[in-house]
């Protein structure tokens, strides 16, 4: 997707705890509402299935923007992860961005993990996370087999200084502040959360609790809108 996500090292004693015990710490499904500027445009939902060390993480997004009963932007992604422990095994992911097509799929090959990506022409560097590719072929491309993808849930993503564009299939350099605690609101509560701010080919705020959920996201979109994530709980 457009977004994607993070780097530095976790210094909140209960994120660091989470992260520490290994206790997944999501239930089955994971939803957010979206909103643009205040108005709801989508959702963003993430579902878990597996237990112990095999685990797979299904990813919807879908967004529609409308003005004077029309719709002048729409986007569509679907992924699907496979993890074996903290190991990605699997990524494949199908982007609809208000009409271009991306394609990604990146497998863990022993001391690599291997990507192959197609998309339509993009501009790099227009906006959050746009780096893309310029040209419709296919492209191959090998990455450390430590990258992770930038799906937002997990939390190990925090420690990275790269992360895998989950839209593009392109590496994306990232650099994160911890800018503390702070008390957000979910769809039927207040709770305690570590924010985190995103730079680099990422920029964003993003937000866990201390079980180690992704609880929060605001950033700004290409047209300079303000997107905010609500966890719906």
């Amino acid at each position: 997707m457009r977004r994607a996500v993070l780097a530095t090292i976790l210094v909140v004693t209960g994120a660091a705890t989470t992260a520490a015990t290994g206790d997944f710490p999501y239930g089955s499904t994971h939803s957010f509402n979206v909103y643009r500027n205040g108005q709801q445009i989508g959702s963003h939902t993430l579902s878990f299935q597996g237990n112990g060390q095999q685990r797979t993480v299904a990813t919807s997004i879908d967004f529609a923007v409308r003005a004077l009963g029309l719709t002048v932007y729409r986007y569509s992604h679907r992924g699907n992860e496979v993890w074996n422990g903290s190991t990605l095994q699997s990524i494949d992911t199908k982007t609809d961005d208000n009409g271009k097509q991306f394609t990604m799929r990146a497998r863990h090959d022993g001391n690599r993990l291997a990507v192959e990506r197609k998309g339509a022409d993009v501009a790099f560097g227009t906006s959050l996370n746009d780096q893309g590719l310029q040209r419709n072929d296919a492209v191959v491309e090998a990455l450390p087999p430590t990258v992770l993808p930038s799906t937002h849930w997990n939390l190990n993503q925090v420690k990275q200084s790269m992360l895998l564009n989950t839209q593009y299939g392109t590496p994306s350099k990232v650099q994160i502040t911890n800018l503390g605690r702070q008390t957000i609101k979910t769809s039927s509560r207040s709770i305690e959360a570590t924010h985190y701010r995103y730079a680099g080919d990422i920029t964003m705020d993003q937000w866990f609790d201390d079980r180690g959920r992704w609880v929060k996201a605001a950033f700004k979109a290409f047209d300079g809108s303000e997107i905010e994530y609500i966890l719906q709980e």
